[in-house]
């Protein structure tokens, strides 16, 4: 295209790429969820050098059906049942075609007012259809920010807690600085982005304790009490406590309310990672445990990309007290500032996370929330936690699997009854068929395969269909049982 906007080409061209995505989505059950592909083979079959001249459109499509396709992981694939979904329906790609199409910057109030308010809106209406306390929302002296993904939640999360707890100290070079080293505290199970966070925050990922979790596979509230008094009393500081609502490996949930008295005895931030389970309190029925003692954190973070059917990336993260992070993050050079912001009767979204420029993210959850709903988003929910549930009976009644824990919600771990060896051996089988995608992690000491239902295209039939996949590994066992000396 050229560089002067040519309307009625886009009408023509994007009417093919919405008929290219229909096709997709509608052939999409019919696709294996992912083949075997080899390193470089893509690279393999594309030019060595960028086009000098304008292709058309048709031969960019033909090759998205030629050389894209076939080595993607489909995984809005109703057989897609191997990670945490990141979801995506169509309200959400209409919102992030409208976000494109503006094109405009966020990073201050000024740069576009209704980019800033619609966010601030639409956080509200998600922070109440969650049942999170008003001093989460705007309404109070925080709020909600729309980041890239719960890795960035943790991050700003820890950064406002060093702020908070150096109370502004810096060494002379412009680093934070404290007379007691700071510490910070997760699960054994917490996500992998807490470790990175301390990295690039460059406290050292050594000042990282792993608190044992309980056999229900949430943190040892104890052994956290005792961690943190220990370390208070060698002169440490404790900074941060990162509390997990679904935990990758089981979904196993920390106790919430234990956490925050235990951190409140030491002046620690409590950040709640509920990137997965969090969006599932739009159901009333889980929300007392999914949201407990959010009365007394700091921040708490959900992923509407995971199960809210909104694309990546969409990270919701709200702030009960939003000066640390605007301490911690807000820089002004003389081409930033204007009368709105100086007024401080605005929020700039640019002092809430680490790059300066932001995308109208807001738009994909605000279309989200008024095309489909939130009862329609309630009742998928629900299917999906019913079916895996089936899915968990069907495991516990076969003498040749383990359910190696309840199953969370839509979460599913179980295990061949041979031992490690033998579940490895038919997570392979069970993939291999191209029907269906699953993932391993470890519980409770053993290799475990995880059944996770959360994509939009996913139906009861899909996950009996899996099932069958299960039993059909099964089946090709040696001896038409499993290994038992695996």
């Amino acid at each position: 295209m050229n560089a002067a906007f040519d309307p009625e080409r886009f009408r023509r061209e994007g009417r093919a790429v919405v008929d290219w995505l229909a096709d997709y989505w509608a052939t999409l059950a019919d696709r294996p969820v992912s083949l075997p592909v080899e390193p470089g083979a893509v690279r393999r079959q594309l030019p060595a050098a960028a086009p000098e001249t304008p292709e058309p459109l048709a031969a960019v499509l033909a090759d998205l059906d030629r050389v894209i396709l076939p080595a993607l992981t489909h995984w809005q694939h109703p057989g897609f049942f191997a990670y945490f979904p990141a979801s995506t329906a169509p309200p959400s790609i209409l919102g992030e075609l409208l976000a494109a199409g503006l094109g405009v910057q966020g990073m201050l109030w000024s740069t576009s007012p209704a980019c800033t308010e619609l966010e601030t809106h639409v956080l509200d209406w998600l922070a109440d259809l969650l049942g999170l306390p008003a001093r989460l929302t705007s309404r109070g002296p925080g709020g909600g920010v729309i980041l890239d993904s719960a890795s960035s939640g943790v991050l700003v999360a820890l950064l406002a807690a060093r702020e908070r707890a150096t109370a502004g100290l810096t060494n002379g070079a412009g680093m934070a600085a404290t007379p007691a080293p700071l510490t910070v505290y997760a699960s054994a199970d917490a996500h992998s982005c807490v470790e990175k966070a301390l990295g690039i925050a460059g406290l050292g990922r050594e000042t990282l304790r792993r608190i044992a979790v309980a056999a229900d596979g949430g943190l040892d509230a104890a052994a956290l009490s005792d961690a943190l008094a220990a370390d208070a009393a060698a002169g440490c500081r404790p900074c941060l406590v990162v509390a997990t609502v679904g935990t990758t490996a089981r979904g196993g949930i920390d106790p919430v309310s234990a956490i925050a008295a235990a951190a409140a005895r030491h002046g620690a931030w409590v950040h709640v990672d509920a990137a997965w389970a969090g969006t599932a309190a739009l159901c009333p029925e889980w929300r007392a445990d999914l949201v407990a003692g959010t009365d007394a954190i700091d921040s708490w973070g959900t992923n509407p990309h995971k199960w809210l059917q909104v694309n990546f990336d969409c990270h919701c993260l709200w702030l009960a007290d939003r000066a640390p992070v605007v301490r911690a993050l807000s820089v002004k050079p003389e081409y930033l500032r204007n009368a709105a912001t100086e007024s401080g009767a605005v929020i700039d979204y640019s002092d809430w996370q680490v790059p300066l420029g932001r995308r109208f993210r807001a738009l994909k959850l605000w279309l989200t929330l008024r095309l489909t709903g939130a009862e329609a988003l309630r009742g998928r929910i629900r299917d999906h936690v019913r079916w895996a549930g089936w899915f968990a009976e069907r495991v516990a009644a076969d003498d040749r699997l383990v359910l190696l824990c309840p199953p969370s919600l839509a979460l599913v771990c179980f295990a061949a009854a041979g031992g490690d060896a033998a579940t490895a051996n038919l997570l392979e089988r069970i993939n291999a068929t191209g029907r269906v995608l699953m993932s391993q992690a470890r519980v409770a000491g053993r290799t475990a395969i995880r059944l996770a239902v959360g994509s939009p295209t996913t139906r009861r039939e899909h996950v009996e269909g899996a099932w069958d996949t299960v039993v059909a590994g099964l089946s090709r066992m040696p001896d038409g049982a499993p290994d038992r000396h695996g």
